[in-house]
C-alpha cells in the first residue's frame, strides 16, 4: 500500500520524509517530523493517535529504537503496523510487522530508513539504491528524497498504481520549509516532481517570508529573479478559475 523513506542529513541537520502510496493523502496520514528531535513515518495500518504519541517522544528526546518499544507497549495492532523513524542522534529504526501486507520489508541506512508494504519486490531496495546514489551530494534534502521516491516509482511502486505522494522537510525551524502533497493523481511521483521544481527555487522566499518579510517582495517577483525567462500567469491574461 505504501512505500516512504525517512532521513536526517548529516550536512544540514533537517529532517525529511517522502512517501506514495496508492489511497490518498499519504502526506496527511504517514510522516511526522519534529523540528530539530527527529522524523518518523508510520504506515501499513495508520494511527493518528499512535503517530501523535511517537512524535511526542521524538520530542522528548527518545531514541528512534525506544520510540518502538513504547509503541509496541500500548499498541493492540502492534503486528499490522509499518514503522521508520530516524532520531535526534540520526540513528534510524523500522519495524514490519508479521501481519503486515506480502512483500512488506524495511531497509536501514546511514541516516535513513526505507519500509514499503504491498509493493513491487524491487521497490524498496530500488528506492533505497535511489538514495545511497545522492546522499552523500551536496543537494538539498528535498531533492534527495524526490529521487529516492522517483527510483521507487520506476520499480512499479504499488502493483494497483500510485494515487498519492508527499515530500516534507524541516530545517532547524519551527515550520516546514518544504510542505508538498499531490492527494489524488494517477502518476502522483510525477506529479509531485512537478510541484517540487515549481517550488524549489521558492524555499529561501518562504522561509524568510516565516522569519522577517521586510523588504520582500511578492512570491512571484522573487521566482522572476531567480528563475529567468520564467513569467507568472497574471503577466499573459487571466485565466478564468471557475
Amino acid at each position: 500500500m505504501t512505500y516512504s523513506i525517512v532521513a536526517k542529513c548529516a550536512r544540514t541537520g533537517q529532517y525529511g520524509i517522502g512517501v506514495s502510496t496508492y489511497s490518498p493523502r499519504s502526506g496527511a496520514t504517514v510522516p511526522f517530523v519534529v523540528p530539530n528531535r527527529g522524523a518518523l513515518a508510520f504506515q501499513c495500518t495508520t494511527s493518528q493517535d499512535l503517530r501523535a504519541f511517537a512524535g511526542e517522544l521524538l520530542a522528548k528526546g527518545a531514541s528512534a529504537d525506544g520510540i518502538l518499544r513504547e509503541v509496541e507497549r500500548v499498541d493492540r495492532f502492534w503486528q499490522k503496523r509499518q514503522i521508520a523513524i530516524v532520531d535526534t542522534s540520526g540513528h534510524v529504526a523500522a519495524f514490519t510487522g508479521a501481519q503486515a501486507p506480502a512483500t512488506a520489508e524495511h531497509r536501514l541506512g546511514v541516516g535513513y530508513a526505507v519500509a514499503g508494504n504491498v509493493v513491487t519486490t524491487t521497490c524498496v531496495s530500488d528506492t533505497t539504491e535511489g538514495f545511497e546514489a545522492v546522499r552523500n551530494s551536496d543537494l538539498p534534502l528535498a531533492e534527495k528524497l524526490m529521487r529516492a521516491l522517483e527510483a521507487g516509482a520506476r520499480s512499479g511502486g504499488q502493483e494497483e498504481g500510485l494515487t498519492s505522494a508527499a515530500l516534507l522537510v524541516y530545517d532547524r525551524y519551527s515550520f516546514p520549509i518544504v510542505d508538498l502533497r499531490v492527494d489524488v493523481h494517477p502518476t502522483p511521483v510525477i506529479e509531485l516532481r512537478r510541484i517540487w521544481e515549481f517550488y524549489q527555487p521558492l524555499t529561501d522566499y518562504y522561509t524568510r517570508r516565516n522569519i522577517d518579510p521586510s523588504n520582500l517582495g511578492r512570491w512571484w517577483q522573487y521566482r522572476m529573479e531567480v528563475c529567468p525567462g520564467w513569467k507568472p500567469v497574471h503577466m499573459s491574461g487571466r485565466i478564468p478559475q471557475q
